[in-house]
């Protein structure tokens, strides 16, 4: 089982994620939680198209031949379950080449990160969660997190909230994820009628 944790920056992917993975867990189940941001391109690709470009944020971030080679195919039915955690450090720009490791029959997999919903990674997910806020919500928690701008209009947050809104508009992940949660509240979430 493949699960997917998706939205934009600062609406508490990663949290919920974790906080999913240990609930599976206390249930008996095996999880691995693994986030796509250890699988970015190196930044000459990131920001090939400009610093500032939100095309670049939405097309060039990720290496989805790598999260597909390494975590989603081993975790689909029937796969080895041979897995890495990661391919990428996003601060050194290095790549990784980690062990492998071998996740035990029956675990479920679940990967929180940014742009889940993309048509390369359709069907690659047995089920998906898209986490909704508004960006008045999620920019100021990137900036205490970041130290980033608070204000989604400011000049410096262009590439990423532009780069996420080219993501709605291109692969509507509110309506392809299993279920959409509104966290704005993240003490709160709660689930959207579809």
């Amino acid at each position: 089982m493949r699960v997917a944790v998706d939205g934009v920056d600062g609406v508490g992917k990663s949290t919920f994620a974790a906080h999913l993975a240990g609930e599976l867990s206390d249930r008996g189940r095996p999880v691995v939680h693994v986030s796509a941001d250890d699988f970015h391109h190196p930044r000459v690709i990131r920001y090939r198209r400009g610093r500032d470009s939100p095309e670049g944020f939405f097309l060039d971030s990720y290496d989805y031949s790598a999260l597909v080679r390494e975590v989603l195919e081993p975790f689909a039915p029937g796969g080895s379950r041979r897995f890495r955690r990661a391919a990428h450090d996003v601060r050194t720009d290095e790549a990784l080449d980690l062990d492998w490791e071998v996740a035990p029959e029956g675990t479920v997999l679940v990967v929180d990160g940014l742009f889940l919903h993309r048509d390369e990674l359709a069907g690659l997910f047995e089920f998906s969660v898209f986490l909704d806020a508004p960006f008045e919500v999620t920019v100021p928690r990137m900036a205490a997190r970041d130290g980033s701008h608070p204000d989604p209009r400011h000049p410096s947050l262009a590439r990423y909230v532009g780069g996420q809104r080219l993501y709605f508009a291109t692969c509507d992940p509110h309506s392809r994820a299993g279920v959409v949660i509104d966290n704005s509240d993240w003490r709160n979430p709660a689930i959207l009628p579809r």
